[in-house]
């Protein structure tokens, strides 16, 4: 893989990373549908396990408009050909995680397979 392949990869899993942390596509379980892959699961910081439907359903409203997210040491590698790690820090009014995503290029386009958030101090 060259190393601008690998520049637009890193770079379309952060584009979803981001759209995933947008307050209106939060709250659109369609658009949200587009970036989830359909054997997504994730791990979150309190240690529940989601899955994608049970996700859509705790993301609607968790995100306001008036105090978005706030992103920090965000970066990505390509670990194998169409597969995306992303990490970085999310400070949600105080709350801060550390965020760790995998991405898997399907044929849609690229969707975010596994999430995983640890409290970090």
């Amino acid at each position: 893989m060259a190393d601008d392949e690998r520049e637009q990869a890193v770079q379309a899993a952060i584009a979803g990373e981001m759209r995933l942390l947008d307050p209106e596509v939060r709250a659109s379980p369609a658009q949200t549908l587009e970036l989830l892959d359909p054997e997504f699961t994730e791990i979150g910081a309190s240690g529940r396990r989601w899955d994608v439907q049970s996700i859509i359903t705790a993301m609607s409203g968790s995100v306001s408009a008036e105090s978005p997210v706030k992103v920090s040491e965000l970066s990505g590698a390509v670990v194998a050909p169409g597969v995306v790690h992303v990490t970085y820090f999310a400070d949600n009014q105080g709350r801060r995680v550390r965020r760790s995503s995998v991405w898997r290029l399907a044929e849609t386009g690229w969707r975010m397979y596994f999430h995983q958030g640890t409290l970090a101090s």
